[in-house]
């Protein structure tokens, strides 16, 4: 089973051109209200990873990379969930 959110991350992560800032947003508020309605492991972690490609979006250089491998952190936290 995919999870959207994941794999909108995923495809930002192989091309940042590839998603606007305004999906990154609503990706993670979409995520963050999935989070709140069923807080566990999985969806924590899905938000982790969106809400990092979100502010990675955002950010200055030196934020962007941290964020951006915090974002990649978070997917594979929650491939190796499944």
């Amino acid at each position: 089973m995919k999870n959207k959110y994941i794999e909108l991350v995923k495809k930002w992560l192989a091309d940042k051109d590839s998603v606007s800032l305004e999906e990154l947003k609503a990706n993670s508020r979409a995520a963050g209200d999935a989070y709140a309605a069923a807080a566990n492991a999985a969806v924590n972690t899905t938000y982790s990873a969106t809400y990092a490609a979100y502010v990675t979006a955002t950010a200055s250089n030196a934020a962007a990379a941290y964020a951006t491998a915090e974002a990649a952190y978070w997917v594979k936290q929650y491939e190796e969930m499944l």
